[in-house]
């Protein structure tokens, strides 16, 4: 296994650095390629273990699928049946790859696959999918780790109400509406920004959703979709670790190739905390600043604090003045990296669902393993402002989810090498 060592802390950190594709974008808009025959491009495609993943389960389905170096994806789904997809493994890997359910059974009214995987963050069942399948008319079978939905006269438009705004089943709803019969509209739908990504996608496609950014969603559905040319957006979540990153060692950083208002979150705790930035149409410059103070976070579904931030937010709060507290209120078992921060020398301890945080004012190096992708991300910041040499263990987690990240931080004056 692969690991990455550091050698801290970064006195010299700073400087730009552009930001990738949105993972979590990137992926349901692969997906939802499938609900044409014919070939979409999409450009700003993270090269990712993710989506390489992704990728491969398409090409599993009997789907053409082409990426070149500068990020750009053709995918071709010019089948008139996919293939059965048995490979557990590569499901095991990816959560998302429950989304090529959505255009398999609107398009051809059969699909099965194996159960998904994905980071061990928590309970993340995929309930609210199926039932909201069955309330378009499916048939659900479940057992022997395989899911199956058909629908032989194909799905009908309905209306849905979410238990609660999941990220996953709003996509795939939506992606399987634009081919129902009708009208299908989405209760308490989630709103980040990259359901609103996907439904841009849908409707170049000749699809019809409205509302997306907000708690209700109304697709139109139609008997065709063609193919669509479509730019991912910026990733978040890659921006707001290295501002994280950077703040953590009183650094200043600009992130390029990002829309501001979608951090709005995160930059409203910098402020909390005495950091002060300037924002444009696509940067965030964020400045320095040598002692921030300690904050409360609690996750929430977007536009509150993201759950995907939390661990490298606990990473900054481990040296920030005085005592903060994070509650994660989304996935009950999001805490792993705690273990790992307090080896660093972190002052950390939890009850239930909430951390309480003692700002310490060094972290030591050590060897550490990333449980998880953001857990991962949470320690390669904890070892850039440690004294002495980190080893991060299990790096195969973080690489699901930032392109180019050794580059990236050797550019910004990182001592870093993965061997």
């Amino acid at each position: 296994m692969a690991k990455y060592i550091i050698n801290g802390p970064c006195e010299n950190f700073g400087g730009n650095v552009k930001i990738s594709g949105s993972k979590n974008s990137a992926l349901p808009i692969m997906a939802a390629a499938l609900l044409s025959e014919e070939e979409s491009v999409l450009d700003n495609v993270p090269h990712l273990s993710d989506t390489d993943v992704m990728a491969e389960i398409i090409k599993g389905l009997g789907c053409d699928i082409y990426r070149d170096k500068h990020g750009s994806m053709r995918i071709s789904a010019n089948i008139t049946k996919p293939k059965r997809l048995r490979d557990y493994s590569l499901f095991s890997k990816l959560r998302a790859s429950v989304l090529v359910m959505s255009p398999c059974l609107a398009r051809f009214g059969n699909v099965r696959i194996p159960l998904p995987g994905g980071c061990k963050i928590g309970a993340r069942p995929i309930d609210l999918h199926l039932k909201g399948f069955a309330a378009m008319g499916a048939k659900i079978k479940q057992g022997h780790g395989f899911v199956e939905a058909s629908a032989k006269n194909g799905l009908v438009g309905t209306r849905i109400y979410l238990d609660f705004p999941s990220v996953g089943a709003t996509e795939n709803l939506m992606i399987a509406a634009c081919l129902a019969n009708g009208t299908t509209t989405i209760e308490n739908a989630a709103n980040e920004p990259e359901i609103i990504d996907l439904a841009d996608f849908l409707c170049g496609m000749g699809g019809s959703v409205t509302g997306a950014g907000s708690d209700t969603i109304i697709i139109k559905g139609t008997t065709r979709m063609h193919k669509n040319n479509h730019k991912i957006i910026p990733d978040r979540i890659e921006a707001g670790t290295f501002i994280i990153c950077a703040a953590g060692l009183g650094s200043g950083i600009k992130t390029e190739n990002i829309e501001p208002l979608h951090l709005k979150p995160l930059l409203a705790k910098l402020t909390e905390m005495g950091f002060m930035f300037e924002t444009g149409l696509d940067f965030i410059d964020l400045k320095p600043c040598q002692k921030p103070k300690s904050v409360d976070i609690k996750t929430l579904p977007y536009p509150g604090f993201p759950t995907d931030l939390q661990a490298q937010t606990m990473s900054l709060l481990s040296t920030s003045d005085g005592n903060g507290m994070v509650v994660e209120t989304i996935f009950e078992n999001r805490f792993a990296h705690i273990p790992e921060l307090c080896r660093m020398g972190a002052k950390i301890k939890t009850e239930g669902n909430a951390a309480f945080i003692e700002g310490v004012k060094r972290l030591s190096g050590a060897e550490v393993k990333a449980t998880d992708l953001r857990a991962g991300a949470a320690l390669v910041a904890a070892a850039l402002k440690a004294d002495g040499t980190s080893k991060i263990h299990d790096i195969e987690h973080i690489e699901r989810g930032y392109e180019n990240f050794v580059e990236k931080l050797k550019n910004l004056g990182v001592d870093i090498k993965k061997e």
